[in-house]
């Protein structure tokens, strides 16, 4: 008996006539989200191009949406951007990724993008300032630098035509990540998001902490995504990193980098970062302070703060999210909670500190 494949049938398709030729109404340009029983028309107007996130209707000229999203009409091109999308990885951005898999010469590396990045072995600061061509030892060395499950911070150096990247670490400021705490915070890129998941864990990135928001916007391009903050309380230095793709490390501060400097007085500064250490690529954790293990998960709190109340995650906001969080602790104690919710057992997140760091915070922009 044969089969016959029928094509899709759109049904209950209500076209929106507009009064404008110029403009949508504000009906066409938001599209409804989830629990939709039925596709959503964007315009039926014949002069409109459809985009991505759009197409158009075989029986009529109405461009009707794919994704649930936002349009964006770039003089007469109809696009919707969608609420949530994973990473699209863009030259010279600052990501966060964890190493999958070793091949041959290349690491292939988890940057939340549809597609693994690749970090060669040549886009890497072998120690002791080796400048040569890389050769089949150092290929079968290779696990030495960086294996799997490795925490890594690198540059987008180029984006291939499959939209695939090429990574690199040829700075002090980039390399294995150590004595911290990861968080992956879904939509990136400065994108919006209709819920926002937060997971974390200590050192290897272990364990993990949900945190749905309602229109988050995850972690934004700003001017700076790398920065050294000195924490309150006795916590000494902090160093965070915001990743363009949504990954977050929190961590000590980092010596390495003084220390591979310091042993390079005599180089010039345009090696002075080819002068490494194969200290920059050991796995074991240092001893932390208690201290500043308190002041990682503050940050590491505040940080799920502005992911609750759908704040974008920069540095502004994260820096003002903390310093709130000090005011909290004197205004009600830093071992009070919340009686409703140490009652009803609910989440540090759902009780009205959280809510007054939020609310703080927001003043200080």
């Amino acid at each position: 008996m044969a089969i016959t494949i029928l094509p899709p049938q759109v049904e209950g398709i209500r076209p929106h006539h507009n009064d404008s030729d110029d403009s949508m109404s504000d009906t066409d340009s938001d599209v409804e989200m989830g629990g939709v029983s039925r596709p959503k028309v964007v315009t039926s107007e014949s002069q409109w191009m459809r985009g991505h996130g759009t197409y158009m209707n075989p029986l009529s000229t109405s461009i009707i949406a794919t994704v649930a999203g936002t349009v964006q009409r770039t003089n007469k091109l109809l696009s919707v951007h969608p609420l949530r999308a994973r990473y699209i990885p863009e030259i010279g951005d600052l990501v966060v990724g964890r190493i999958v898999e070793v091949q041959g010469r290349r690491w292939k590396v988890d940057v939340a993008a549809p597609l693994l990045a690749q970090l060669p072995l040549s886009a890497i600061n072998l120690p002791g300032g080796i400048l040569r061509r890389r050769t089949s030892a150092d290929e079968l060395q290779i696990r030495t630098f960086f294996s799997e499950g490795d925490l890594v911070v690198a540059e987008v150096q180029s984006v291939h035509q499959d939209g695939s990247a090429s990574l690199h670490t040829r700075s002090l400021k980039y390399g294995k990540l150590r004595n911290g705490v990861f968080l992956a915070v879904t939509g990136t890129g400065g994108s919006g998001a209709s819920s926002s998941t937060v997971k974390g864990g200590v050192g290897s990135g272990s364990g993990s902490s949900t945190a749905a928001g309602s229109s988050g916007t995850g972690v934004v391009r700003s001017r700076r995504q790398i920065w050294t903050h000195s924490t309150a309380n006795g916590g000494g230095d902090v160093d965070i990193i915001l990743g363009v793709n949504g990954y977050i490390w929190i961590s000590k501060h980092a010596d390495g980098a003084e220390a591979a400097t310091s042993t390079t007085e005599n180089v010039s500064i345009t090696r002075m970062e080819e002068m490494v250490s194969s200290s920059i690529y050991s796995s074991q954790n240092d001893d932390i302070p208690p201290q500043t293990r308190r002041e990682i998960a503050r940050l590491t709190q505040c940080v799920q703060v502005l992911i609750q109340g759908g704040v974008r995650v920069d540095e502004d906001t994260l820096m003002g999210a903390y310093d709130a969080s000090l005011q909290v602790d004197l205004e009600v104690g830093d071992d009070d909670e919340d009686e409703d919710s140490r009652h009803e057992g609910r989440e540090y997140l759902e009780g009205a500190k959280a809510r007054r760091i939020l609310e703080l915070a927001m003043n200080r922009k």
